[in-house]
């Protein structure tokens, strides 16, 4: 069995009621969300498919990553689409310290300015005690109800697909990744993913 769950199991979405892990499933909506930019090429090659099928997003970035491709991070801006907050350093929560963990997801001063509240913990992964101060920050915790298992070196482009398609659903969050690691499986999965869904009648929104 692999170490995570394509399919958020619904318990899930009980215990961690305070978390966000899909959205209002009364209209054909689909919410695309991609992690760990910006990346140069990969990134842009996201934006120009999304703007292919006049899709929106969400974008939770690492704050390094900002710091070093700042014009990229300004373009998902320009496109209409929304930033998340993904950690200046992409920390595993359980592995570090609260008080460290929260001032690493305060952005450098020097960086451009944030766009939304909306927080993701790379992989998932949170304390109670992180997840109730950074609620109090003002930030909106989002989860996913989906994940494509893009980053997953030991399963192939069609597996990744078929992890999509198999489980989404109206108002399902699902995730992606902008990255070197993930190039091949997100080139492979989400122009296929966009145009299956809107010849279904589905939109793509970004998450506010």
């Amino acid at each position: 069995m692999k170490p995570y769950f394509i399919k958020t199991p619904h318990i899930f979405k009980i215990i961690f009621k305070n978390w966000v892990w899909s959205l209002s499933s009364k209209e054909k909506v689909l919410y695309l969300t991609f992690d760990d930019g910006p990346t140069p090429k990969i990134t842009n090659w996201t934006l120009n498919k999304l703007k292919e099928y006049n899709a929106k997003a969400t974008f939770f970035c690492i704050g390094k990553n900002i710091a070093e491709h700042p014009s990229i991070y300004q373009k998902i801006i320009n496109h209409n689409h929304s930033i998340g907050n993904h950690t200046n350093n992409h920390l595993n929560g359980f592995k570090t310290e609260t008080e460290f963990y929260l001032k690493n997801i305060d952005f450098p001063k020097n960086n451009p300015p944030q766009t939304s509240k909306l927080f993701r913990p790379p992989y998932g992964k949170l304390k109670l005690s992180q997840s109730k101060k950074i609620r109090k920050k003002g930030y909106k915790i989002i989860m996913w109800d989906v994940l494509s298992a893009d980053f997953d070196t030991t399963i192939t482009p069609k597996d990744c697909l078929e992890n999509v398609i198999k489980n989404t659903q109206n108002g399902s969050i699902i995730v992606f990744h902008d990255s070197i690691k993930s190039q091949e499986k997100l080139q492979y999965v989400l122009p296929k993913i966009l145009e299956y869904y809107s010849k279904k009648g589905y939109c793509f929104k970004a998450i506010n």
